[in-house]
C-alpha cells in the first residue's frame, strides 16, 4: 500500500522482469534471482496483472489470453485449441467475454479481467496483482475474490496492490506501506486498523470529507438531456443537473453510465434526443461542440481519452485551454507556465518537473493530469467519469475536496462511479442505471446503499423511485 508514485508498481514491475532494479536482490523459493525480460520472470512462475491494461488492442480475446504461448500445429497457429484455451481460462475466473471479440471494442472492466486470464494462462505460482479490481464492477471484483481465494488454496503467492482498504484487510494477511519510494513498515493487518494504515501511507491524518455543497441551494439548471438514446448502448435517458450539484450515476457494468456521457460529450455519433444547456436547446456532434458549450469529460480511460502519454504533464494540462492562451494564434508561453505551475500545484502532482512525459508518470498523478486540463478550461459542466480510479486514499480524499469545492462555486457536475460509498457521500442526488435505462432517481436523504443496490439489481420492491420528469424551464 502507498500513495500514488509510492513506487508500488515500479517494485511490482522488477519482480516480473520489466524492470532490473538498481542493487539489492530478491529470492524465489531460497535462491537468489535478476530477471532481465518478463519471459524470465514468467519461466520461473512470476505473473503480473498490471494496473494500467498492457495488450494488443487490435488482436482478439483469445490472442492476448494465450499470447505467451500460442498453441501450434504444424508450424502454425492452432485457432480452434486456441480459442478452447482461452475460453477455459477465461471461464476459471467467471469473465464473460468472446474469445473471437478484437479485445480494443471491450470495456476497461472486461480488458481487466482478459489481463487476469492471462496471467492464469502463463501457468504462473507468483502473481503480482497491481490494482486488479479497479476497473471492475461489484460482481466482477467479487468473481476476482473468489479466485484468489483458490489461487491461495492451490499454494499461490500473492502480492497484492490496492488503494481499497475492505479489499486489503478482507483479502490479504500481511500489509506493507511504502512512501516516495522507500520502505515504512510491514504487519500483520489483524493488528492494525484502516487509520493507522493511511497515517502511514500520507504521513499524516485525514478525515472524512462533509461536503459543503449539499447543504446550499442548487442554482438554475445548466444541463438536461431528454429521451436520449443509443442503439444497443442505452435507451429514453432523462436527467438533468443544476448549477451547484453533482449528480451521481451508479449502476452495474454495462448498464450504459460511461456511453450515455460519451454520448453528452459527443463521442457517440448515433446517439439520439434532445440536450439543453442554459435551457437552450443544442446540437453536440463532437467533443468540440461540446467544449464550446463550456462542458469538459473526464473519461474512465484516461490512457486512450485523457492524455497524449508522449506528451510534456505540463502540455497536458494546456491542451484543451490554449485557445485562451493564445493571442493571433500564438500560444502566450509565460501565461501557459503560469497555468501549468498552478494546476501542478493545486493537484499535487508529483512529477519530476513540468517538461516530464505524463507516461512517466503514476497512475493516480495521470489521472491528476486529466482533471487538470479540464479545470484549466473553467468548464461550467464537469462529466466525470470514474474521476478516482486507480488512485490512493489521500488523493481520492483531494479529488472529493475538490469536486465539492467546484460544486460549491457553481458547477454542474455528473459524476459516474463504481464506488457506492463515493456515489452516496459526494452526490446530491443519485441517479441508477440498469440494462440502458434509468431505473430510479433518489435524493441525499433516501439514498442508502441497500436501496441504490436494489434498483441496480431491478428488484421490484425496490421503491417508488421512478425518474422524475425533466425540469422545465420557462
Amino acid at each position: 500500500m502507498g500513495e500514488n508514485g509510492a513506487g508500488k508498481s515500479t517494485l511490482g514491475k522488477i519482480l516480473a522482469g520489466i524492470h532490473q532494479c538498481d542493487e539489492g536482490s530478491f529470492e524465489i523459493e531460497g535462491v537468489s534471482r535478476q530477471f532481465h525480460s518478463p519471459l524470465e520472470a514468467q519461466r520461473a512462475g512470476v505473473g503480473m496483472v498490471h494496473q494500467e491494461l498492457s495488450f494488443c488492442p487490435n488482436l482478439s480475446v483469445a490472442e492476448n489470453v494465450c499470447l505467451s504461448s500460442l498453441p501450434r500445429h504444424a508450424g502454425r497457429i492452432d485457432w480452434r485449441k486456441l480459442e478452447q484455451k482461452a475460453q477455459g481460462h477465461l471461464d476459471a475466473i467467471g469473465a464473460d467475454c468472446d474469445v473471437r471479440e478484437e479485445l480494443g471494442r471491450l470495456s476497461p472492466g472486461h480488458m481487466q479481467m482478459v489481463q487476469v486470464a492471462a496471467a492464469l494462462a502463463t501457468g504462473a505460482h507468483i502473481f503480482v496483482m497491481d490494482e486488479p479490481t479497479s476497473s471492475l464492477s461489484a460482481s466482477e471484483a467479487r468473481r476476482l475474490e473468489e479466485l484468489i481465494g483458490t489461487l491461495r488454496a492451490r499454494g499461490a503467492t500473492i502480492l497484492y496492490v490496492s488503494h481499497r482498504m475492505d479489499e486489503i484487510f478482507r483479502l490479504c494477511d500481511t500489509g506493507t506501506v511504502m512512501r516516495d519510494g522507500c520502505h515504512i513498515a510491514t504487519m500483520p493487518l489483524a493488528q492494525t486498523n484502516e487509520d493507522d494504515l493511511v497515517r502511514l501511507m500520507i504521513g499524516r491524518t485525514w478525515q472524512k470529507l462533509f461536503p459543503v455543497h449539499v447543504e446550499r441551494t442548487a442554482g438554475p439548471e445548466r444541463l438536461r438531456v431528454e429521451n436520449f438514446s443509443s442503439p444497443g448502448k442505452f435507451r429514453d435517458v432523462s436527467l438533468s443537473v443544476r448549477s451547484g450539484e453533482v449528480l451521481g450515476v451508479a449502476g452495474l457494468m454495462g448498464a450504459g453510465r460511461s456511453e450515455v456521457a460519451m454520448g453528452i460529450f459527443g463521442l457517440d455519433s448515433a446517439t439520439r434526443g434532445q440536450v439543453y444547456v442554459d435551457g437552450r436547446e443544442v446540437s453536440i456532434r463532437c467533443p468540440r461542440d461540446a467544449m464550446a458549450l463550456g462542458i469538459g469529460f473526464v473519461s474512465e480511460d484516461r490512457k486512450g481519452q485523457g492524455l497524449v502519454l508522449s506528451m510534456e504533464c505540463g502540455h497536458n494540462i494546456t491542451l484543451s485551454s490554449l485557445g485562451s492562451l493564445s493571442r493571433n494564434g500564438i500560444i502566450r508561453l509565460a501565461r501557459e507556465r503560469s497555468v501549468i505551475t498552478d494546476f501542478l500545484g493545486k493537484l499535487r502532482v508529483k512529477a519530476a518537473s513540468p517538461q516530464t512525459p505524463a507516461q512517466m508518470l503514476s497512475g493516480g498523478n495521470q489521472q491528476k493530469l486529466v482533471l487538470a486540463k479540464w479545470l484549466a478550461c473553467q468548464c461550467r459542466i464537469l462529466v466525470l467519469d470514474e474521476p478516482t480510479r486507480g488512485v490512493d486514499v489521500g488523493t481520492k480524499a483531494e479529488i472529493h475536496r475538490l469536486i465539492d469545492e467546484l460544486a460549491a462555486a457553481g458547477q454542474a457536475i455528473l459524476m459516474i462511479s463504481s464506488e457506492l460509498p463515493e456515489v452516496l457521500n459526494i452526490s446530491t442526488r443519485v441517479l441508477v442505471m440498469r440494462k440502458g435505462r434509468v431505473a430510479g432517481v433518489l435524493n441525499r436523504s433516501e439514498a442508502t446503499q441497500e436501496r441504490v443496490m436494489q434498483l441496480m439489481a431491478g428488484k421490484a420492491n425496490a421503491l417508488s423511485a421512478k425518474p422524475p420528469p425533466p425540469a422545465k424551464n420557462n
